[in-house]
């Protein structure tokens, strides 16, 4: 064997339609099916199971109709597309653009069949474009549901997204206001005498700092979901319609009650607690005028569970107040910056019984 051969490695044949590649010892597929080479990595070192992969990639093989040979990527895209009747406009508009850039950019051309189609052509595709990592995300998600609907409809026998990862975005430390600089920000809200909606866009941005709900909850939120004897409030969580209860909390109950006094001490159940929304342009403004970073409606939820995490309120409890199932991961994910704080503090509490009782004796 030449010295070339020997460092680029060779294919050889262990097997009917199964060979190994000496250099890394990984097992590829070689076959004929409908006068056609396929030739697939195995994706393993292991023969056994290569060869349990060699015959289902046989078997889907021999149960693909051929039409891949015909279709182009363009009209699996048009294919895909009336899938999506039914969804949202919004989301019906990104996939129509996404659509629109295969069609004109694509590498070599839209018009390849969809059995031609390998990862590096998608790769390169996605490459072509100075994309930030939701993009990307976005871009791949649509190409990989477009061509498991090909393997779905046994148009092709696997996906060539297959090996394409979904990129991690980095989360970054958002800006959040200290409480202080939140009560300065309801305060001068409230202190625009000449809006129309000061007191009500006031009140709206209090209760979510105060309650740590999102804006969807608050704008959504009814008399009737106030229980005042048992202390708590229903809500729902807007991106899962899922119902949840938090505590009618001490700094919470003064606002609520002072609304409903100002509302004849009896608003009707079905009646809508806030009268605006969002708060959006008053909170821009405020901040603006105090010099503050350009805080939002997000932020002072975020306020709210780090301050409630500084406090000492167990992960999982904010977790439940938040309406999420996952047991406190996503809090302490979202805030690990905040979270060694409260450790350290927890930490402090397991002294033993012996350092407690000198320091007693001490005393």
């Amino acid at each position: 064997m030449r010295a070339s051969e020997k460092a680029q490695g060779t294919f050889e044949k262990v097997g009917e339609c199964l060979y190994r590649y000496s250099k890394n010892g990984v097992y590829y597929a070689r076959f004929e099916a409908r006068g056609k080479e396929i030739r697939r990595s195995l994706g393993t070192t292991d023969k056994p199971t290569a060869k349990r992969k060699l015959v289902d990639l046989q078997r889907s093989v021999a149960r693909t109709t051929g039409e891949g040979d015909r279709l182009t990527l363009a009209q699996l895209c048009d294919r895909y597309m009336e899938t999506m009747r039914g969804q949202a406009p919004k989301t019906i508009y990104r996939k129509e653009a996404i659509v629109r850039r295969i069609k004109a950019d694509w590498p070599g051309g839209a018009d390849v069949p969809v059995s031609k189609m390998v990862q590096s052509q998608i790769s390169a595709w996605l490459a072509s474009y100075n994309f930030g990592v939701a993009s990307y995300n976005l871009h791949l998600l649509f190409v990989r549901a477009a061509f498991d609907l090909a393997v779905a409809d046994h148009l092709i026998a696997d996906s060539p997204t297959a090996g394409l990862k979904i990129k991690k975005a980095k989360k970054p430390i958002r800006k959040t206001p200290t409480f202080e600089e939140f009560q300065t920000i309801v305060a001068d809200i409230r202190a625009q005498v000449y809006s129309a909606e000061a007191a009500d866009s006031g009140d709206f941005v209090e209760f979510i700092g105060l309650a740590g709900l999102g804006q969807a909850e608050a704008g959504a939120l009814l008399w009737g979901d106030i229980d005042w004897k048992k202390e708590q409030i229903t809500t729902f969580r807007q991106k899962t319609s899922r119902g949840f209860s938090v505590p009618l909390y001490p700094q919470l109950r003064p606002l609520l009650e002072r609304m409903r006094q100002a509302r004849n001490g009896s608003p009707a159940s079905n009646e809508k607690v806030f009268r605006v929304k969002d708060a959006k342009r008053a909170i821009a403004a405020a901040c603006k005028r105090l010099g503050l970073p350009a805080y939002s409606h997000r932020s002072f939820r975020r306020m709210f569970i780090t301050r409630a995490i500084e406090r000492g309120v167990d992960v999982k409890v904010i977790a439940e107040w938040q309406g999420h199932r996952d047991g406190g991961k996503l809090i302490l994910d979202t805030y690990s910056h905040v979270a060694p704080k409260h450790s350290a503090r927890m930490a402090k509490l397991m002294a033993d019984d012996t350092d407690e009782e000198n320091a007693g004796h001490q005393a």
